[in-house]
């Protein structure tokens, strides 16, 4: 894989003790094309901007796909990643639902590997800290056709962690808009998912709300997901978290959070979960805790949510799961504990 250095570097500039998630970006980034049927040989190079014709497919028919990893450094500077392996797996399931060629595993990790390892010292390994992987393909043939594209961009970019949350949520129940439909490509990272659930979140974040609570399409009734990440309540001393479908991401954090707590003997139940059933604990007193989780957050804690007129306001707990868990996964991550289910991926030199 040819590995082109950038001449200098952004890093002298940059106050890791005030970064904002995703607005800082380092000094490579890895490329491949896919032009004439097949995908081209990749290459590291300086991050930059890309050259794009305004007839590119993907501005026109959202042919995009995308992951979210991190990369970790441990105590003596050892470089990781975290279930990379699950996230190519999602990558391929979202590609082939969204008609794009999949980039090959061997392109895949060695990429991954090359450009982690280049970027190193953009990785602290003080706790907490990490690298946001931000890998994507999109369609890139000048052509005004609502057809498959011809060729294609994939691109591997990185940018050093910083809390994406830095306080408990408030969440508000939706009840008219919908993130997806049986059929749909709710499953898949899609990134038009994305850009049709900023309105609806916009209303929600005028209502006083920080982020949305979908529901299923057909009755608003079914809980699926929160915000762009997976959810979870834990009811007296067990977890239940919705299962997983064609309309809801079969998240890599969300499986870690329901292995990691039955490694703690914590009961899981993966099932349907209603408003009215969730409003019904809230007022018995057994909806302990709520919490999302995905690859940014890890796991963030919900202290309210909303329906319709009402606001509920979630006590704060002792012994919360949503800490132990997240502490539990992290050190996972970091290396800092024992890893029994083979989720870290070393990166060698």
């Amino acid at each position: 894989m040819e590995i082109i250095r950038s001449n200098s570097t952004k890093i002298v500039d940059v106050d890791f003790n005030s970064i904002k998630f995703g607005e800082i970006f380092t000094d490579h980034m890895f490329e491949c094309n896919f032009k004439n049927g097949d995908w081209e040989a990749p290459v590291i190079k300086p991050y930059g901007s890309i050259d794009m014709d305004p007839s590119s497919h993907v501005f026109h028919y959202g042919q995009a796909v995308f992951e979210g990893m991190k990369g970790y450094k441990d105590t003596k500077d050892q470089l990781w990643l975290f279930r990379p392996k699950d996230n190519y797996e999602r990558l391929k399931k979202s590609c082939v639902r969204m008609e794009i060629p999949v980039l090959p595993s061997e392109y895949f990790f060695k990429g991954l590997e090359k450009l982690v390892s280049l970027e190193n010292k953009w990785i602290s390994n003080k706790p907490g800290s990490s690298l946001y992987i931000r890998p994507f393909v999109f369609s890139s043939s000048p052509m005004l056709a609502a057809s498959p594209s011809l060729d294609y961009k994939f691109l591997i970019i990185c940018s050093p962690g910083a809390a994406y949350y830095s306080k408990p949520l408030s969440v508000y129940v939706e009840d008219k808009y919908s993130r997806s439909a049986p059929g749909g490509a709710g499953y898949a990272k899609a990134a038009g998912n994305y850009g049709a659930a900023f309105y609806p979140t916009s209303l929600a974040i005028s209502k006083g709300f920080d982020q949305i609570v979908w529901t299923d399409s057909e009755s608003h009734q079914k809980i699926e997901e929160v915000g762009t990440m997976s959810i979870v309540f834990r009811l007296g001393e067990k977890l239940v978290t919705p299962k997983t479908s064609d309309t809801i991401l079969d998240g890599v954090t969300r499986n870690s959070v329901i292995q990691a707590a039955k490694d703690q003997g914590i009961e899981v139940e993966e099932r349907d979960i209603t408003v009215s059933e969730l409003i019904s604990e809230f007022k018995s007193g057994n909806l302990r805790e709520i919490f999302g989780c995905g690859t940014a957050a890890v796991i963030a804690p919900i202290s309210s949510f909303g329906y319709k007129d009402e606001r509920f306001e979630i006590r704060e707990v002792e012994n919360s799961y949503a800490d132990s868990l997240k502490t539990s996964i992290v050190n996972i991550q970091q290396n800092l504990s024992e890893d029994s289910h083979g989720w870290r991926y070393k990166i060698l030199d």
